[in-house]
């Protein structure tokens, strides 16, 4: 999955960095997109998740879907799917769910371990690759479509 664009890339000090980075991403996704989430276990893919949630005024707890691989969130007009793929056993699971669903022009999925559903998932217009690096994390963003280029030109960093 080679990616053409690495447009941004920041340490992230703490888990508060994390969310924050992730909120700046979703104050930043006017409209649909699909967000490819890599990182090894603990990198802070669910933690980033929870940030790009809260731009849209979720306030509740974020888990990562691992059992039940998707969790909706409604937010009036824009829908947001939370995909967590690391335990799927087959690709092919997600036709039998519905997966086509669920990207819409106009929803926001965020996909967790997004190469165990290969060849039934879109493109990414981003990828977002997280990594430890102690005592925090690096965070690389990449795109991958004229839509992601928009999405990452629109971000606001923080300080």
């Amino acid at each position: 999955m080679a990616l053409e664009n690495l447009l941004a890339e920041h340490f992230l000090a703490d888990e508060a960095a994390t969310v924050a980075a992730g909120q700046a991403v979703g104050l930043a996704a006017e409209q649909g997109a699909v967000i490819f989430l890599q990182g090894d276990l603990g990198a802070g893919k669910t933690t980033f998740s929870r940030g790009v949630l809260r731009a849209f005024g979720h306030s509740g707890a974020v888990k990562s879907p691992t059992y039940t691989l998707v969790e909706p969130y409604d937010f009036g007009s824009r829908q947001v799917y939370h995909f967590d793929l690391y335990r799927l056993g087959d690709p092919e699971e997600l036709e039998y769910m519905g997966i086509r669903d669920y990207f819409t022009e106009q929803a926001l999925c965020l996909v967790e371990w997004p190469s165990r559903g290969e060849g039934f998932l879109p493109a990414a217009d981003v990828l977002v690759t997280l990594e430890v690096e102690a005592p925090g994390r690096r965070i690389r963003i990449q795109t991958n479509t004229e839509r992601g280029q928009a999405l990452v030109g629109n971000i606001a960093w923080g300080g």
